[in-house]
């Protein structure tokens, strides 16, 4: 198959300035892209820092890695690691980094290289083989689990993370249409989801909720968001800061609680508010951001983007 053409392959970063200017970076600080992508925050970042300055940029995606490691080739502030965010502890204990990270930024949506690829498998708008993964060498593909789970598991998966309300009978047609050996693309699967369906909104493709769920679980991104943010404490200085991009609200919901340390809302009996127990490690800055109509119109991937910033406390 040709490679993609420039085009389909450009990605562009989302809250770019937003999130860069939420970690207020400093020219000599240490600093994390733990989500490289295609480096468009990365580089941003980096032009706010001096020669004394450190960028670590991570990803477990080999096709970015391949990428950081030519953009910034020959640059001595800049780390490349090829890893799973849920492992950074480790990748900063190496470096000798933990404790002192003065700011980490990560973006959890898909580049545009990866869904706009057909044989990554995480689009339905070119037909390619059911994989999913965020790394291709590692783990099961949607094609293999997809071959074996069982109806009820492919149904729970189907709501929990992609909050489908036809999950069974989405379920239902998938185990009988592998049956008959008929989910061998992404396109014939897109199409089996889509006859189960019976309703979606408008403009929104009937299968675009359960792509999202079998992505997440064939991924682990939930689980490994939930690995990072129980280790961010232990990794950021205090007064550093974090910020997080998400996409879906299974992801925000998480980001959210984490940053108000662990409580969703302030709790009241009575009309009165209950004392605060410990300060939590980390505390919210400003508000949410979202990204403007101008942008949205620029890059339509970006409307569902939802920025996060929080600091460090003692």
């Amino acid at each position: 198959m040709p490679p993609a053409t420039p085009q389909a392959r450009e990605h562009r970063p989302v809250l770019l300035e937003e999130a860069v200017a939420g970690l207020a970076p400093r020219p000599g600080g240490i600093y994390v892209d733990a989500t490289y992508g295609r480096g468009g925050h990365a580089r941003r970042l980096l032009s706010e820092l001096g020669e004394n300055g450190r960028l670590l940029v991570v990803d477990r995606d080999p096709e970015a890695i391949a990428h950081a490691e030519e953009q910034f080739a020959g640059d001595q502030r800049v780390t490349v690691r090829r890893s799973s965010f849920a492992h950074l502890a480790a990748v900063a204990a190496e470096l000798d980094l933990s404790g002192r990270i003065d700011g980490l930024l990560m973006d959890l949506g898909l580049s545009s290289p990866q869904v706009d690829d057909p044989q990554r498998g995480f689009s339905f708008s070119a037909s390619g083989p059911v994989d999913m993964r965020m790394d291709p060498d590692a783990g099961e593909s949607a094609a293999d689990w997809l071959a074996h789970a069982e109806e009820g598991e492919i149904a729970r998966v189907l709501r929990e993370y992609g909050e489908e309300r036809f999950a069974r009978r989405i379920a239902r047609a998938i185990v009988r249409e592998r049956a008959r050996g008929a989910l061998e693309s992404t396109a014939a699967l897109a199409e089996t989801i889509a006859g189960a369906v019976p309703a979606s909104p408008p403009g929104r493709h009937p299968a675009t909720r359960s792509f999202q769920a079998i992505r997440i679980h064939v991924n682990g991104e939930l689980e490994a968001l939930d690995r990072l943010l129980a280790d961010l404490p232990e990794l950021i200085r205090v007064g550093g800061r974090v910020a997080i991009i998400s996409f879906h609200s299974l992801e925000d919901r998480r980001v959210k609680r984490f940053m108000r340390g662990g409580r969703d809302a302030p709790k009241v009996v009575g009309g009165v508010p209950l004392p605060d127990g410990p300060k939590p490690p980390f505390r919210p800055l400003g508000r949410v951001l979202r990204p403007d109509a101008a942008e949205c119109e620029q890059n339509p991937r970006a409307r569902s983007a939802v920025l996060r910033i929080a600091e460090r406390q003692a």
